[in-house]
């Protein structure tokens, strides 16, 4: 005879069952800037770059509360990671790395987001660190706006 189900081992199902991204490790890692902004582009949207450190309780946060309901919602968005040497192509179609981008766009602190235009661009002020996170969600649909607004404009 099987052993008993404990409710703890219930609870635990049925937590992954109704978030389904809870066992996603992260955004997508940026690979390409300048087709990750087209993409954005063809959906009339910025890119929305998240800069996060290995280990950051509030980059995760982030990632888990605001960012990927908004990517599974169709929101063009990757993450670069502060000190990862992980290789992608940058706006120019040049080999660099996610460190070096993040010391070329003069980030300090994680989390920050960027919102670029396709031209790689900034399109609306970054946020940076962690804001109280009531307020999050509206600042970041402000900046959006902005981003939007922005882009139609060109």
């Amino acid at each position: 005879m099987p052993a008993p189900i404990s409710r703890r081992t219930c609870l635990a199902a049925a937590a992954c069952a109704v978030a389904p991204w809870a066992d996603a490790a992260d955004l997508p890692p940026a690979r390409n800037l300048a087709e990750e902004a087209d993409l954005a582009r063809q959906r009339r949207q910025p890119l929305l770059v998240l800069v996060s450190l290995h280990g950051c309780v509030h980059c995760e946060r982030v990632r888990r509360s605001e960012l990927i309901p908004r990517l599974q919602a169709g929101q063009a968005m990757v993450q670069v990671d502060m000190r990862s040497a992980q290789t992608l192509l940058d706006w120019q179609g040049r080999s660099t790395t996610h460190d070096e981008l993040v010391r070329r766009w003069k980030v300090g602190i994680a989390p920050t987001l960027l919102f670029f235009a396709q031209s790689g661009r900034e399109v609306a002020e970054r946020m940076e660190g962690a804001y109280a996170s009531d307020f999050y969600g509206a600042y970041l649909d402000e900046r959006l706006e902005q981003s939007r607004q922005r882009l139609i404009a060109r």
